[in-house]
């Protein structure tokens, strides 16, 4: 049953690379494969064609000491729709809120042991470094951007300048836009259910207690993905 759940969360310099493996469950992280259901990346620099991996690492790299080298978001996906469904679903949060920058994606499909359920959710890492039309070395793209001479500096950040108002008044619009999309995507495809981005709390609905989990499934996920199960299952209560 459809859950609502949307988190972002940054990433700091030298931690891009490690969470492209985690995500697309390459090295070490290739024992959950079996819970890799999708990916895909767009909007890559010609040095990182068919190596998404190669961008993070480059942003690892040259991405400045205090900056935040990816951004993510992880959204629970509703489990009436099937994958091709769930994909284009994404897609249309993709044009809506990442637009032309480097992104890579992947849909995870892990199964808690309680009910042996499954639960659907995507991580969507982006770079907010916007490209243009200038070519530019990998080394040169995470510099600082030069307004005066484009050419000469790095590609500009997306985040940079915004004031702290600014920024939670774009995520509760993409918050309120990830409902929007779920809900116009279940009705497309014939199905009842409905999410809603609004916490409990302001809607006026108490929860119980959550049952413990179990095992199958979850011991490898993040805490963040952890809370994502919480979140699905109180929505099929």
């Amino acid at each position: 049953m459809a859950s609502y759940h949307l988190s972002i969360k940054s990433g700091t310099k030298g931690k891009a690379a490690s969470h492209s493996a985690y995500i697309s469950r390459i090295g070490k992280h290739g024992r959950n494969r079996e819970d890799l259901i999708a990916m895909e990346y767009g909007n890559m620099p010609d040095w990182a064609l068919g190596n998404p991996l190669q961008f993070w690492q480059m942003a690892d790299a040259h991405e400045r000491i205090n900056g935040a080298a990816y951004r993510e978001f992880e959204l629970a996906l509703p489990s009436e729709l099937n994958t091709e469904q769930q994909r284009e679903l994404l897609d249309s949060f993709i044009q809506k809120e990442v637009g032309n920058k480097p992104y890579q994606l992947a849909i995870h499909e892990p199964t808690a042991s309680l009910g042996s359920v499954k639960q659907p959710h995507a991580h969507i890492m982006i770079s907010d470094r916007i490209l243009d039309d200038i070519p530019r070395p990998p080394e040169q793209i995470f510099k600082r951007f030069n307004a005066s001479k484009p050419e000469s500096g790095g590609c500009k950040k997306d985040s940079g300048g915004k004031d702290r108002a600014t920024m939670k008044s774009a995520l509760t619009e993409c918050r309120a836009n990830w409902a929007n999309l779920q809900n116009a995507a279940l009705i497309k495809y014939g199905h009842t259910a409905r999410v809603d981005h609004r916490s409990n709390a302001e809607r006026g609905i108490s929860v119980s207690p959550e049952k413990h989990l179990g095992q199958a499934g979850v011991s490898n996920m993040t805490p963040e993905e952890k809370q994502l199960v919480q979140e699905q299952r109180k929505g099929k209560k």
